[in-house]
């Protein structure tokens, strides 16, 4: 028997008061727009930091599911603002989210919001992004089993009010399963479940010698990354706690390492090779969104 199908919920008695929703920074809203017609048939929604990456990921997709028209032509859904792009390809949402976590968590309120008022269904997210690994070779995607904090909890602490309140960061392991079932069907696809350390910080606040501050030593940064690895810890990024706390039914993270942090702290690859590692999220998302599709077997 199907599952019953499942509506986006959002957790927020007081939206049923609001005559209007404003979702501001897509320059979007509920009596400006008619977002169940707009974005009603949304089944997939995959978000990465940066603008230029989430368009290429949607004519990406757009050539993989064989839809008409020209990719190239695809409009940015938030040109009447520069914070976030969004593309719709078919079923697909292609959005970004900026670095770090302020900036996904923004963007992940109004989304949310989003799926809700245009009463989505059953809908699968993904982050989908690069990081610094953590004993593991370049190049290697990293699937998140779940997204811990600088002390390897699996948790993310926000404050509300003046008070610091916990929300679990568990993701979906099944769909995480399912994507490192479907990594081997891929040619070139290494591909690990990890935990995923979710930083507020890309120098200091990930044990980097090489920022304009550093307070430690050599010794101590490998210290803490042996701690980390120790701890399950396979990749370092900026996003994921938030978005498994906020997304947890039905959502992946999905990174590629740029390096192995162990050896070194600065990207050294070539930029044709980092290129290329940057699509290998992109390619296993997309073979995952075709055979949900029913499009390959």
């Amino acid at each position: 028997t199907t599952p019953p199908e499942q509506q986006v919920q959002v957790k927020n008695p007081h939206l049923d008061t609001m005559e209007e929703d404003i979702l501001y920074h897509f320059s979007l809203g509920t009596k400006t727009h008619n977002l169940p017609e707009m974005f009603g048939d949304i089944k997939f929604v995959c978000v990465g930091g940066s603008a230029n990456r989430m368009r290429a990921f949607a004519q990406f997709i757009h050539q993989e599911l064989q839809l008409p028209g020209n990719s190239e032509e695809i409009r940015d859904i938030c040109e009447g603002t520069d914070r976030y792009c969004m593309y719709k390809v078919g079923p697909v949402l292609s959005i970004s989210h900026g670095m770090g976590v302020p900036s996904i968590s923004i963007m992940l309120h109004e989304l949310i919001k989003l799926l809700h008022h245009a009463h989505c269904r059953d809908v699968v997210l993904f982050r989908i992004g690069t990081s610094g690994g953590v004993g593991l070779a370049p190049g290697t995607v990293v699937i998140s089993s779940k997204a811990v904090d600088h002390s390897f909890h699996p948790q993310f602490e926000q404050v509300v009010l003046g008070k610091v309140i916990t929300r679990s960061t568990e993701l979906d392991e099944g769909l995480a399963n399912e994507l490192l079932q479907y990594s081997t069907e891929l040619q070139d696809l290494p591909t690990v479940i990890g935990n995923t350390m979710c930083t507020h910080d890309f120098y200091e606040g990930q044990g980097r010698l090489d920022g304009a501050l550093c307070s430690f030593s050599p010794e101590e940064k490998l210290e803490y990354l042996r701690k980390a690895h120790e701890a399950g810890v396979r990749n370092i990024e900026m996003e994921s706690t938030v978005f498994a706390a906020m997304c947890r039914v039905c959502a992946a993270v999905i990174c590629v390492t740029l390096l192995n942090r162990f050896e070194g702290d600065q990207i050294t690859t070539p930029h044709d090779v980092l290129v290329e590692y940057q699509q290998r999220p992109q390619v296993l998302v997309s073979h995952f969104i075709k055979k949900r599709l029913g499009l390959i077997i």
